[in-house]
């Protein structure tokens, strides 16, 4: 039932089906039991410790399908355990010029450049303030596109502060391909003073909640060393690898259509391998002592069960959620 509903999906463009279909589900769930039915078939109470939080199951949304906290009760009712909001930026913003969202059907796979596209941190928290019961939030945090990288700093520092009270941890985004120059902070003087910056903040709240590391797959062994490194230094707590990838090697889809999408992140099947690479790297190299959420290609429950085996304790669903469904998350929640 799904492929077929996924094909009719597939003949709109991808962004206006992706908020079409949220949209629907969104309303379906609001009907008296409906809710109740869909959680019933798809989510799995498997409790997780990570991080001194109890995650009700190990799968959780990845950063960029809600962006704006607008569909909570309707991926908690699709089984997830976690949810990822954002990438939050202080001020709104339109994002990239659209179209924006591309797909490639024979390789699984999407190539994206969004651009931060969201309402702004207020709004946000306007909505944070009812979320769902029964669900870990995560608050993924950037800067705006119009803010320098050496006043960068501030942008997530502001983020911080508005979140703070309404999610359950928080992921610094420094590895996004579609903001310019982005990427840049990912070195480790702007890096250390971003995060640092963070911890000392946290000091004062009344309720420590852990900061994670987003982190690109097109790192060199010696950046990850790097950021191994200052995991250790700036007090962090952990790592969420990888984000979408630059690259556009070993696709099927024709070269010809590839060049046409033009710039923009690349996830999908595709990335599996090498985002698992990643993970294993830093998971061997520190031996064991940084926690890890896994993401990246994973479109069934053996690359899942990859991900685990490599050292994550959670993993993140995105483009495999696309084309496989909710029934994705029960089958690697049962894992």
């Amino acid at each position: 039932m799904y492929k077929l509903i996924v094909r009719l999906l597939f003949l709109m463009p991808a962004e206006r089906a992706h908020y079409f279909t949220l949209n629907i589900f969104n309303f379906l769930i609001q009907i008296p039991f409906v809710n109740q039915i869909i959680r019933g078939l798809f989510f799995v109470d498997n409790p997780v410790q990570f991080l001194g939080i109890t995650f009700p199951n190990r799968v959780g949304l990845a950063a960029g399908f809600d962006k704006n906290a607008k569909y909570l009760e309707a991926f908690k009712s699709m089984g997830f355990g976690s949810i990822e909001i954002g990438t939050v930026t202080p001020l709104p913003q339109a994002g990239n010029d659209k179209p924006r969202l591309f797909r490639l059907l024979k390789d699984k796979a999407i190539i994206n450049r969004m651009g931060f596209n969201n309402d702004g941190a207020d709004a946000i928290v306007e909505r944070l303030r009812n979320r769902p019961m029964g669900i870990i939030i995560g608050g993924n945090i950037g800067k705006n596109k119009i803010t320098p990288n050496e006043e960068a700093q501030k942008d997530y520092e502001i983020c911080f502060d508005k979140l703070y009270d309404y999610v359950d941890y928080f992921v610094v985004n420094v590895s996004s391909p579609n903001t310019p120059n982005l990427r840049a902070l990912q070195d480790k003087e702007p890096l250390m003073r971003i995060l640092s910056s963070l911890v000392n903040k946290r000091k004062s709240k009344q309720v420590h909640k852990p900061i994670l590391l987003k982190i690109a797959p097109d790192l060199t062994n010696s950046q990850l060393d790097d950021v191994i490194e200052i995991i250790a230094e700036s007090g962090i707590e952990g790592i969420v690898a990888t984000n979408t990838t630059i690259s556009r090697e070993q696709l099927i889809t024709p070269k010809t259509k590839v060049e046409a999408i033009g710039a923009g992140g690349l996830s999908g099947q595709i990335l599996h391998a090498h985002s698992t690479q990643v993970l294993q790297y830093i998971n061997q190299k520190s031996k064991g002592s940084i926690p890890l959420i896994g993401v990246g290609g994973i479109h069934n429950a053996q690359t899942a069960k990859d991900k685990l085996d490599a050292g994550a304790t959670l993993v993140q669903l995105y483009t495999g959620f696309i084309y496989e469904g909710p029934g994705l998350v029960k089958r690697i929640a049962e894992l």
